[in-house]
């Protein structure tokens, strides 16, 4: 739930109600509601195939509709559209485009509803708690609404209260869900390549996990801890005594959105630092920490007038296996050399990708990357000319992407819109450095030792590149032992060689004919 604390004001909330916020739904109603969606979607799919009118047009306005269908179901399925997005594995880029742009903001709920969850959840009257509290909020979306307060003591605070009947609703859809999951298994034979149970488990336990503010309070204090050394990063603190499962009280940081760019240079900051301290934040969270931040978008993401980093909603939070301080060195350096093989490997052991039987397809699209990516801000429209080779590795291949490799995935892209509008020509490379020296430094003798052995290797491969020449036969060489190159030898002479042996053929062939042919005249004629 991305619930902003900016010192901009909130985007307007319109008053109409969903459908959803209307009514409170049975199991039966609820369970139709979510079947009918699936299997209206289901049609346009079968009889877009049918008329085989499959074009990217018609894709664009089916995920359109999805969209607009997903905001009606709810908080459930609008969290499974943005867990989508980054399903490159599943789903075609027509999809993953317009789910990328899938807002849960919704309209608030009364404030009286609000009052009404604080005073039951922590057993005291509101001005009990708090000596102001605003009945406006600050923002709304589809799990919760934030609101501005302050403690007796003269904190000033904000309170994050979950919508009442959140997790009934919860309920429902999975049942719905996983019955709807049985049924596509059971009917539908494409729906078995995909590990749609381990789907289904991986997602609701997230679910029930964001909704669990007790859970995010904990995140936040461990984020925190993480970055006690690192005053540029800023994280609010969590008033345990007035939080709950269902209400969340934290210290009130404002500050200017991240993507305001003309707004952080008012401010007299410079859009480019907030850029590398961002890079290295991520850096230090995916490689040293192994516990990152999974929703970074602009409304999660503030910058004080200080020009520190502030981070919002810890609900979506992700592990990965922290590395050492010699495996993260090896691994950049790797990146920087292009050396696809240690990078792959290193993925591997970190479970952010699988395993298969051929992975030379898998290696050929880290090699695109790298040389694509590594030196300047990523342009997803180059994946087009991987479109083919990755369809048909994730057709061909019982490879999906692990859970957490979505999670790094939608961090990610999410990151690279935020960089290329503070700066839209950072270099990644260039923008890690901070981090790595960090990482040196920290580390003593041995490391720098390492640090040597790692530069000394890439200078050696920097200056040791070989002739255009030799690069072209090496790239050739690649193509054939993937196959995508046919060897044809020609030759005028042997033309005239195969030629004649044909014609000799030819004649033998016919003369043997004729031959069968009188052989078995004489016999008719001999036995008449």
């Amino acid at each position: 739930m991305a619930l902003s604390l900016t010192m901009l004001a909130p985007n307007p909330i319109t008053p109409t109600l969903l459908k959803w916020q209307r009514s409170q739904s049975s199991p039966l109603t609820r369970q139709v509601e979510v079947f009918q969606a699936a299997f209206i979607f289901l049609f346009f799919l079968w009889w877009d195939n049918l008329r085989q009118n499959s074009n990217s047009r018609i894709r664009q306005r089916r995920a359109r509709w999805l969209v607009k269908t997903i905001l009606n179901l709810g908080p459930t399925f609008i969290k499974v559209g943005q867990s989508m997005s980054t399903r490159i594995d599943l789903l075609s880029p027509e999809y993953i485009e317009a789910l990328a742009e899938l807002t849960d903001r919704v309209p608030p709920f009364p404030v009286q509803e609000a009052i009404a969850v604080i005073e039951s959840e922590l057993g005291k009257s509101i001005y009990t708690l708090y000596r102001d509290f605003d009945p406006k909020p600050l923002a709304a979306a589809s799990l919760g609404q934030v609101h501005r307060a302050r403690l007796h003591s003269g904190e000033e605070v904000v309170v994050k209260i979950q919508r009442p009947g959140l997790k009934q609703l919860f309920d429902l859809d999975s049942l719905a869900v996983a019955k709807l999951i049985k049924v596509l298994r059971r009917f539908w034979q494409a729906a078995r390549r995909y590990e749609l149970e381990g789907i289904y488990d991986e997602f609701f336990t997230v679910l029930y996990q964001e909704i669990d503010y007790v859970h995010e309070g904990k995140n936040a204090d461990r984020f925190r801890q993480n970055f006690a050394d690192y005053p540029r990063i800023v994280v609010p603190k969590v008033y345990w005594e007035y939080s709950s499962s269902k209400v969340l009280t934290l210290e009130y940081v404002p500050g200017i959105k991240v993507d305001q760019k003309e707004a952080l240079k008012q401010a007299g900051i410079d859009p480019k630092q907030i850029n590398q301290i961002g890079i290295c934040c991520y850096l230090k969270q995916f490689l040293q920490d192994g516990f990152f931040h999974a929703d970074p978008h602009p409304g999660n993401l503030a910058v004080t007038t200080q020009g520190n980093l502030v981070f919002y909603d810890y609900g979506m939070m992700a592990e990965v296996p922290a590395m050492s301080r010699d495996q993260m060195i090896k691994s950049f350096f790797a990146i920087l050399r292009k050396d696809t093989e240690v990078v792959v490997d290193t993925l591997l052991e970190m479970g952010l990708i699988t395993k298969v039987g051929d992975m030379t397809p898998v290696k050929r699209i880290m090699k695109f990357v790298l040389d694509k990516f590594t030196e300047k801000p990523v342009d997803i429209r180059a994946f087009e000319e991987m479109r083919t080779e990755i369809v048909t590795l994730f057709e061909s291949q019982p490879f999906r992407l692990p859970a957490k490799m979505t999670y790094v995935l939608k961090s990610l892209t999410t990151l690279d819109g935020i960089a290329r509008i503070l700066d839209p020509e950072y270099n990644l490379t260039v923008a890690a450095q901070p981090f790595v020296r960090s990482i040196a430094t920290q580390g003593g003798g041995n490391l720098l030792a390492s640090l040597a052995n790692q530069a000394k290797d890439l200078f050696r491969d920097r200056f040791n590149q070989p002739s255009p020449t030799m690069q072209l036969l090496r790239r050739l060489e690649e193509r054939l032992e993937r196959g995508e190159l046919q060897v044809q030898v020609k030759s005028l002479e042997s033309d005239r060689t195969l030629r004649r042996l044909d014609l000799g053929m030819k004649v033998l062939i016919y003369a043997c004919l004729m031959g069968f042919c009188l052989v078995s005249s004489a016999i008719l004629l001999v036995g008449s």
